[in-house]
C-alpha cells in the first residue's frame, strides 16, 4: 500500500475519533459545582415581567421607610410603638408569597427600634367585623377589649395591606404595574393614622424569533 496513502487514513481515523469522543463529551451532563455564581440579592432581576424577590425587597424597604419616618412615628408618646402586622392580601391573579414581604416589613420595623411587632399574625376581616358591631351597639361597647384575643397582646395598631397588579398589553409588549397598599389603624379609634403605597412597573417584549 501507498505509505502517504497509509497516512491519510491514519490521520482520518484520528479525526474522526477525537470528533466522536468531542460529541460523546457533550452529551454528559456538566457538573454544576465549578459553574455557580453567587450574585448580590440585592440587584435588579431582569428573567421576567413577573414580581420577584429583589422587588419584594424594594417595596418592603420603601414602604418601612416611609412609616417609620413619617409624622406619626415621629410625633407618637408610645415608644416603642406595639403594632400586630395582618399577612399582605394578594389581589393579583398570580400565585404570590405575601408571606415574604409581610415578615421583611416585621423584621425591618423591628430592627428599627421604633416598633414592636407582636409574634402573632393579625386579621384583618375579624377587625372589620367588630367595626360593624362597634356602629350597632350602645356606646357602652369596649373595642378595645374585644380585639385583644385577636391582636398581639397590648398591641394598639395593626398594619395590614395588600398587592395588587394591573396588565396592559400591546401587539408584543405587555406591562404589569404592582402596587403594594398598606395602612395602620388606631384599633380602639378604627382611624387609619398612616398610609402609603408604591409602584413597580416592569415591562418586556415577545421575541418574534
Amino acid at each position: 500500500m501507498n505509505k502517504n496513502f497509509s497516512h491519510v487514513i491514519s490521520f482520518t481515523i484520528v479525526i474522526s475519533a477525537s470528533l466522536l469522543a468531542t460529541g460523546c463529551a457533550s452529551k454528559r451532563p456538566i457538573s454544576s459545582s465549578g459553574n455557580v455564581v453567587y450574585e448580590d440579592a440585592t440587584m435588579q432581576e431582569n428573567l421576567t415581567n413577573t414580581i420577584s424577590t429583589n422587588d419584594f425587597n424594594n417595596m418592603a424597604k420603601a414602604m418601612t421607610d416611609s412609616l417609620i419616618t413619617s409624622p406619626f412615628s415621629r410625633n407618637s408618646p408610645q415608644k416603642p410603638i406595639t403594632v400586630t402586622i395582618s399577612e399582605v392580601k394578594n389581589k393579583t391573579s398570580e400565585h404570590i408569597d405575601t408571606r415574604t414581604i409581610t415578615n421583611k416589613i416585621e423584621n425591618q420595623l423591628r430592627d428599627s427600634g421604633l416598633f414592636d411587632p407582636g409574634s402573632d399574625r393579625g386579621n384583618e376581616d375579624e377587625l372589620a367585623q367588630l367595626e360593624m358591631q362597634r356602629q350597632t351597639q350602645s356606646g357602652a361597647y369596649n373595642l378595645s377589649k374585644s380585639v385583644k384575643p385577636s391582636l398581639a397582646e397590648g398591641s394598639r395598631y395593626m398594619l395590614f395591606g395588600e398587592v395588587s397588579s394591573l396588565v396592559k398589553k400591546a401587539d408584543d409588549i405587555t406591562n404589569i404595574t404592582y402596587t403594594l397598599q398598606l395602612k395602620l389603624m388606631d384599633v380602639q379609634t378604627r382611624k387609619k393614622v398612616w398610609g402609603a403605597e408604591k409602584e413597580i412597573r416592569k415591562t418586556s417584549e415577545r421575541s418574534t424569533f
